[in-house]
C-alpha cells in the first residue's frame, strides 16, 4: 500500500492508525543526552520489570515535525507547500517576528490572539459562531482551522480564551510521536569550567573554575515511535482532497524527519538504523521523493476549492502590545510583589 492507493486508507473501513517505528543509534559512540525536566531531570519510568527513558517528548517531537516544513532562510514555508493556509505574524514595522506553524500553542499563540490589533480574533469568533451555553462543532472547528492553520489539523490546538465558547474548541493531536530508549545505563561524568585569569575567582559572578557533573545515557535500543490517527482525519468531514493532503503532509514530516538530522541535543545526535510500519499491514512508508512530488497538486486542489483563507494561504496579522493590557499586566504584578 503506497500513495498510488491513498484513498483506500481514507474509507470509512479503514485502518484507525498508521503506526511507524524507527530503530535509532548515536551517530558516534554509545551515549546520549535525553530531554530533561525542571526539576526532575531525565525522565526514567518502569513498565514492568524494564526501566525505560524517556528521550524526546510528544510535544517535543511535535515542534521537530513541524520544523521540516519551514524554510528558516525564506522564513515561510517550503516551496513544495506555498499556498498552504498559516497565520504571519508581523510587527508594526512589516517585519515578520513568528507564524502558527513555529509557535508551539500555533492559532493560540498570544502574539496572534492578544495583540492590539484584534481583528482576527474577531473573525476567526464569528466563523466558530459559538458562545458558552452552545455545544461545540468538532466539523466547524476542522474547516476553520483549515482556512487558518491546516497544520493544526495534525498536531492539534487548544482555543483557551474564554471569548471562543468558554475555552472548549480544542483538537487533539493526529499526529503524534515520541522516542523512548531501553535497557538503559546512566553514564555519569563531569568536567570544570577552568579560568585561567582567576581560578579563586567569584563563582556566583561568573569566575573561578567550576567543577561539574554530567548525566548521559547509553542504551540497548533507542526507538521513535509515530502514530497517525487516520480515523480522526476522517471524523473531521473535510473532502477527500483534503483527507488526501492531511496524511500525505503527516508522512512527508515523518520521512522528512526521519531522513533528515536526528541531532537532537548537542550530546543527543541520532541516526536511524531501520524502519519498519507496523499497522495496517502491508504498508510502508513512502519515500521523501514520491512524498514531496505529490504536495503541490494536493495543495493546489484544495486552494482550487477556496478552502484556504488569506493570500496564497498567507494571514497576516501584525502584533503590537495593547497598551491597556499591558498596564493591567504591570498592575497585577505590583499587586503580587
Amino acid at each position: 500500500m503506497s500513495l498510488a492507493n491513498l484513498d483506500a486508507l481514507l474509507e470509512a473501513n479503514a485502518p484507525t492508525r498508521i503506526l511507524i517505528e524507527a530503530d535509532l543509534a548515536p551517530l558516534q559512540g554509545t551515549r546520549f543526552q535525553p530531554t530533561g525536566f525542571p526539576s526532575l531531570g531525565a525522565a526514567r519510568f518502569s513498565a514492568g520489570k524494564q526501566e525505560i527513558l524517556l528521550v524526546e517528548s510528544a510535544q517535543s517531537m511535535a515542534n521537530r515535525l513541524e520544523a521540516t516544513i519551514w524554510d528558516d532562510a525564506a522564513d515561510e514555508l517550503i516551496p513544495e507547500l506555498r499556498g498552504l493556509s498559516y497565520v504571519r505574524v508581523d510587527n508594526a514595522e512589516n517585519r515578520c517576528l513568528t507564524s502558527s506553524i513555529r509557535e508551539a500553542h500555533r492559532l493560540n499563540s498570544p502574539y496572534i490572539l492578544e495583540g492590539k490589533d484584534q481583528r482576527f480574533f474577531k473573525q476567526l469568533k464569528a466563523e466558530l459562531d459559538c458562545d458558552k451555553t452552545t455545544a461545540v462543532s468538532r466539523q466547524t472547528l476542522a474547516k476553520t482551522l483549515l482556512r487558518y492553520d491546516a497544520n493544526a489539523l495534525l498536531h492539534g490546538v487548544f482555543l483557551s480564551k474564554s471569548e471562543l465558547a468558554g475555552g472548549r474548541f480544542r483538537m487533539a493531536r493526529a499526529l503524534s510521536s515520541f522516542i523512548e530508549a531501553t535497557g538503559i545505563n546512566l553514564a555519569a561524568s563531569g568536567g570544570v569550567k577552568n579560568d585561567h585569569v582567576d581560578p579563586q575567582g567569584n563563582t556566583k559572578a561568573g569566575f573561578g573554575n567550576v567543577p561539574f557533573t554530567r548525566d548521559e545515557y547509553t542504551a540497548e535500543r533507542i526507538t521513535a515511535f509515530f502514530s497517525l490517527d487516520l480515523k480522526q482525519i476522517r471524523t473531521y468531514g473535510l473532502d477527500r482532497d483534503v483527507q488526501k493532503l492531511l496524511v500525505t503532509l503527516a508522512l512527508f514530516k515523518i520521512r522528512a524527519l526521519l531522513d533528515g538530522d536526528l541531532r537532537l541535543r548537542t550530546a543527543c545526535d541520532l541516526q536511524v538504523k531501520a524502519i519498519r510500519v507496523t499497522r495496517p499491514n502491508g504498508f510502508q512508508l513512502p519515500e521523501l521523493a514520491e512524498l514531496r512530488a505529490a504536495l503541490p497538486s494536493l495543495v493546489k486542489a484544495c486552494a482550487d476549492k477556496d478552502s484556504f483563507a488569506g493570500d496564497n494561504g498567507v494571514t497576516c496579522v501584525v502584533y503590537e502590545e495593547d497598551p491597556k493590557k499591558k498596564k493591567k499586566d504591570a498592575a497585577d504584578s505590583s499587586e503580587d510583589s
